[in-house]
Order: C-alpha cells, then sequence, then structure tokens
C-alpha cells in the first residue's frame, strides 16, 4: 500500500515536472518569435515617427550639429587652452536648451541666461562682503546666505505667473548661486571660473539660437494656427461622419476596442486632448519675434478658440455615443428624419470647413456664415419631428407585458429550502454515512442554483428594459437634440474665430473668397504630429 502511494506521489511529481518544462519551452519560443521580430519593428516604428513629420529628423540632425561645434572648444587645443574645463557647460547648454521649435528655445535660452547673470551676479556680492572677514564669519556668512536665497527661491517658484514664465530661470538661479557660492569658500580664484562659466554658456545659448532661429526654423506660432485648422476640420469630418453612419443602411456594432481607429473618434480626439498643448504653444509662441511692430499678436486667442471647439467637441463625443447604445430606433423610423438630419449635418460641417479655410488664409470669416440653408434644415427637421406626434407618444401604450414584473420576481425570489426530515434518531446520523452524503448534495445544488439565479439576473434585466412601453423614436429624439445642440455650439465657435480675426488683424473678406472654401482639403497638418515632441516642453513664456 505503501509502495503505491510512493509511486503514485511520484508520478504526480514527474508531470508537474513535465508541464513546467513545456511551459518554459513555449515562453523561450514566444521570447525567440518576439526578439527576431523586433529588429523590424524598430526599423518600422522609427521611419514611421520620421515619415509623420520630417521635420524631426531636420530637428536631429540640427542637435547633432550643434552638439559637434560646441564640442570643439573641448577638443581643439587652442580653443580649450582659453577656456579649459568649462568647455563642457556649452555642451550642457546646448543638450538642456535647444528644442524643437523655435519659441521654446528661446524661452528656455533666455531663462538659462537669465538666471546665470542673476546667481553670478549675487555670488559675487556675497563673495565681495567676505573677501576681508576671516574664515569662520566667511563659512557663517555662505551658509546663511546659501538657507535664505535657496528658501525665497524655492518660494517664488509657487507663484502662479513665475511658475508659469520662469520656473526654469529659478532653478538655473538656485543651481549657479550655490555651485559659485560653496565653491567660493574652498577655491581661491572663483571669480576667474564663474566669468568663464558665464559666457561658456552664453556661447551654449547663442549655438542653440542660431540652430532654431536660422536653420530651417519650427515656429510655435505657426504649429498652434496650423492645430486650429486641423481642429476645425477634424471636427466637420466628425459631425458628418456620425450621422451618415446613423442613418447607414448597414447595422453599426459597438466596438470599443477599435476606438483608436474609428475616424469619428480620430476627429474628435485631437480637440479634447488640445488643451495643455494649446497654452504651451501660446506661450512659446510670446516669446518669438513679433509679426508686426505695430500690435502683439493675440496668441492667447487661439487658446480660447480652443476651449470652445472643446466644447463644441463633447456634443458630438454624445452624437457618437448615440451609435454604440444598446437601445436603438428602429430604422423604419430612422429613415423619416433622414433628409432633415443630413441636410443639417453637411450645413453644419460646411460652416465648421469654412472657419478653418478662412483661419489658414488668415481673413476674416463671411458676416453670412450662418446661411438660410441652415436655418432652413433646422425648420425642416422641426416640421418633420411634428408630423410624426405618436412616434414620440409611444404607439404601444395600449399593450400590456409582465416581462418586468416576471424577470423582478425571479430575481428576488428567495431560494427554496429544502426539506430537511424530521424524525432522523441520533444513532442514524451518527452511523449511516449516506445521510452525510444526502445533505452535501442537497447543498451542492442549492449551490448550483444560486450561481444560476446570479446568471440570469443580467438577461433579465435587459429583457425588462427593451420590454418598457416606451416610444421606439425616444433614442431618436436624443440624437436629433444633440445635432440641434451642434448649431447652437457652432455659433459660440463662430464668435470666438470673428474675435480672432479682429484682434489678429486678418484680412477683410470679399465676396469671392467664399467660393475658394469649397476646395479646403483636409489634409493631416505638421502639426498634429508633433503633439508628442512638444509634451515633455516646460510651460515657461511670458503672457
Amino acid at each position: 500500500m505503501d509502495m503505491d502511494k510512493a509511486m503514485e506521489a511520484g508520478d504526480r511529481i514527474q508531470d508537474w515536472f513535465r508541464d513546467k518544462v513545456d511551459y518554459m519551452k513555449e515562453r523561450f519560443e514566444i521570447i525567440g518569435k518576439k526578439m527576431k521580430r523586433l529588429p523590424s519593428s524598430t526599423w518600422q516604428t522609427i521611419c514611421q515617427v520620421g515619415r509623420e513629420d520630417p521635420r524631426r529628423v531636420i530637428h536631429s540632425f540640427k542637435v547633432g550639429l550643434s552638439l559637434a561645434l560646441v564640442s570643439l572648444l573641448y577638443l581643439m587645443q587652442p580653443f580649450f587652452r582659453g577656456i579649459g574645463q568649462n568647455a563642457i557647460w556649452a555642451v550642457m547648454t546646448v543638450v538642456v536648451v535647444l528644442e524643437f521649435t523655435a519659441g521654446a528655445t528661446l524661452c528656455k535660452g533666455m531663462n538659462r541666461g537669465l538666471g546665470t547673470l542673476l546667481a553670478g551676479s549675487l555670488a559675487f556680492l556675497i563673495e565681495y562682503i567676505t573677501q576681508h572677514s576671516d574664515r569662520i564669519f566667511q563659512a557663517i556668512f555662505i551658509g546663511v546666505a546659501v538657507f535664505f536665497i535657496g528658501t525665497a527661491s524655492t518660494y517664488l517658484r509657487f507663484l502662479p505667473h513665475i511658475k508659469k514664465n520662469y520656473d526654469y530661470g529659478v532653478v538655473i538661479f538656485i543651481l549657479t548661486f550655490n555651485l559659485i557660492t560653496v565653491s567660493s569658500y574652498r577655491v581661491d580664484n572663483v571669480l576667474k571660473i564663474a566669468h568663464e562659466r558665464l559666457y561658456t554658456i552664453a556661447i551654449g545659448c547663442g549655438v542653440c539660437l542660431f540652430m532654431s532661429l536660422i536653420v530651417l526654423p519650427n515656429w510655435s506660432g505657426e504649429d498652434l494656427h496650423n492645430s486650429t485648422v486641423f481642429k476645425l476640420e477634424g471636427l466637420a469630418k466628425s459631425i458628418e461622419a456620425c450621422v451618415n453612419v446613423y442613418f447607414s443602411e448597414k447595422e453599426t456594432e459597438a466596438n470599443t476596442d477599435k476606438s483608436t481607429e474609428d475616424p469619428i473618434y480620430m476627429g474628435y480626439k485631437a480637440v479634447l486632448d488640445s488643451k495643455t498643448n494649446d497654452e504651451t504653444l501660446a506661450l512659446h509662441a510670446s516669446w518669438e519675434p513679433r509679426h508686426s511692430r505695430h500690435f502683439r499678436f493675440p496668441w492667447q486667442q487661439y487658446v480660447k478658440l480652443g476651449c470652445a471647439l472643446r466644447h463644441f467637441g463633447y456634443t458630438i463625443v454624445a452624437l457618437h455615443g448615440c451609435l454604440q447604445t444598446e437601445i436603438q430606433t428602429p430604422k423604419t423610423v430612422r429613415a423619416l428624419f433622414k433628409d432633415p438630419c443630413n441636410r443639417l449635418a453637411a450645413e453644419v460641417t460646411k460652416a465648421l470647413m469654412e472657419l478653418a479655410g478662412s483661419i489658414r488664409n488668415r481673413r476674416q470669416c463671411s458676416p453670412e456664415i450662418l446661411s438660410d440653408h441652415l436655418h432652413q434644415a433646422l425648420q425642416d427637421l422641426n416640421t418633420a419631428l411634428k408630423s410624426q406626434p405618436r412616434l414620440f407618444l409611444g404607439a404601444k401604450s395600449n399593450q400590456t407585458t409582465n416581462v418586468l414584473d416576471i424577470a423582478a420576481a425571479a430575481a428576488a425570489a428567495p431560494p427554496q429550502k429544502p426539506r430537511k426530515e424530521l424524525g432522523v434518531s441520533l444513532s442514524t446520523v451518527k452511523t449511516d454515512t449516506s445521510a452525510l452524503l444526502e445533505w452535501r448534495s442537497k447543498k451542492a445544488s442549492e449551490r448550483a442554483k444560486e450561481a444560476e439565479r446570479k446568471a440570469l439576473r443580467p438577461t433579465l434585466s435587459k429583457i425588462a428594459i427593451t420590454s418598457l412601453e416606451l416610444s421606439e423614436a425616444l433614442p431618436f429624439a436624443a440624437f436629433a437634440s444633440l445635432l440641434v445642440e451642434t448649431v447652437a455650439r457652432l455659433d459660440l465657435v463662430i464668435e470666438e474665430v470673428e474675435e480672432l480675426g479682429r484682434v489678429a488683424r486678418f484680412k477683410e473678406f470679399k465676396t469671392g473668397d467664399d467660393k475658394m472654401v469649397v476646395t479646403v482639403t483636409c489634409d493631416r497638418p505638421k502639426m498634429d504630429n508633433i503633439v508628442g515632441d512638444l509634451s515633455h516642453l516646460h510651460s515657461h513664456g511670458i503672457d
């Protein structure tokens, strides 16, 4: 008997070991396949990033060339003899300051230069005060100065204006001040070191500004401008696609797994995610050279327009949600309102495309952008809704159904307790093992019935919801109300575009300009491809 148990245990161990070996072989095979695909997938990703925006490739070459130029200060003997070990600060400046757009580079360059200059000046003042004192007083004075300057500078970083515009400069100020001041206690010639470090940083900033402003510059203002055009076109395509899908003959299926590939989703996604990017681009654009000597370009108006577009996008999100609801209006009912809804969506799309064209061409929009066709489409939709009152009052009001009551009763019914034998003697319970087995089987059947009841509850709930005596056109009423809401939100967008054209002094609208808008294309601008590149930038700039 013991031998059989030992052999059985050995077989179990052998089976467990065999399963583990098979599992490890399977994992190694999967890893091997992934490693084989890694070079090709990596190369495809690299090529795709460059194809999406060729400016990324140009910017990479600009950074490499800048690093090579400032490295000559360290590599060439004549330059190294004059500058010394501080030449490495020029390399560090290029790595930190040179950004994708000219506005971001100017922002970080000016912050770094200003912070270094102020820190150096304050360190020189402390060195001048303590140069004729003894070592103990000098150490105490430097410690107290570092404490108070560090505390005050760190607190200044919490001020909204400083945090928004000069946070990086304050960080550089704290770093440079502590390096110079603390080093002055042990190094005798610290003023010369600080002087050399200051102009090596200036050399690095100069190289960065030259590469950003002169060599194929990328302007934050242009990116913000193109981004606004792209968002208007994306919203226009989204609302048009929503209405087309809703009234299409094919059945629409809610598929959340492929939402990133949905053209409707892609149209409004860029609008909903644009708040941080718009604010960053507007701040960086404020650092760039002015477009005119007579007025300051209103980059913040683009941010306000972006806010209006996001509110418009929320309505399209709700429209998109109507396509994916569980309860849908029958297609025979939708067909009654297809024509007015299609015309209304077409007019809203046309207005958005005209707004995009006016911003792209930097001209003011047409005073009659809300045409009579849009108002006529609204009136036709209202007439169509009033012509079918029975649909919205519930034509099935005389039908009686008890499905909801049945489902509720089935879900709330208490489990029936099995009868128990009351005449079982104590001796029978102790001696008869069949009673114990029967009790266990009853318990197992009760658990199975409870699990079955829980599994049926979602199905019963769905049956109950679909059997409610409500109007079959109620889901369409929600869709139609949201479609009308887009017209109200469109009016707010038009107001912001008109304000942008006024304060930015766009050229006046002429009668023949609206004909050019018909040929406006919806190509994806380069701006949408650099959102990831700008996501890591600090929000420094001036108001």
